[in-house]
């Protein structure tokens, strides 16, 4: 898969699961469990959607295509961890261990399938 291919796939992904809660609150808690505090629910949908906005404009090349992959590694890892960690634990809804194993899938994708340029 090429760099700006991946870019504007993961981006999207981040820019759709970041524009849900947003659009449709209910329909989210009713996947993802209720949320006590939803400000920071908005808060994770308005940083998810600027990093998946950026994904999409990177340009390929020098600069644009390692942005977007510092920007994907760092935040799937992020998100990964905290879909791991609290879902095992019982803290959040065991549906995140699928949202874990999807942005380990984007690290693998960043790190196997973008070639040096």
């Amino acid at each position: 898969m090429e760099e700006a291919q991946l870019a504007k796939l993961h981006g999207s992904f981040n820019l759709a699961t970041g524009l849900w809660p947003l659009l449709h609150m209910r329909s989210f808690e009713t996947v993802s469990g209720p949320k006590t505090d939803k400000w920071l629910v908005r808060t994770v949908a308005g940083l998810l959607i600027t990093i998946g906005a950026e994904q999409i404009r990177a340009a390929p090349g020098v600069g644009g295509g390692s942005a977007a992959k510092r920007l994907g590694i760092g935040t799937a890892a992020t998100l990964a961890a905290i879909d791991i960690i609290y879902a095992t634990q019982g803290r959040i809804s065991k549906v995140y261990l699928l949202d874990g194993i999807i942005e380990i899938l984007f690290i693998r994708g960043w790190l196997r399938y973008v070639g040096p340029r």
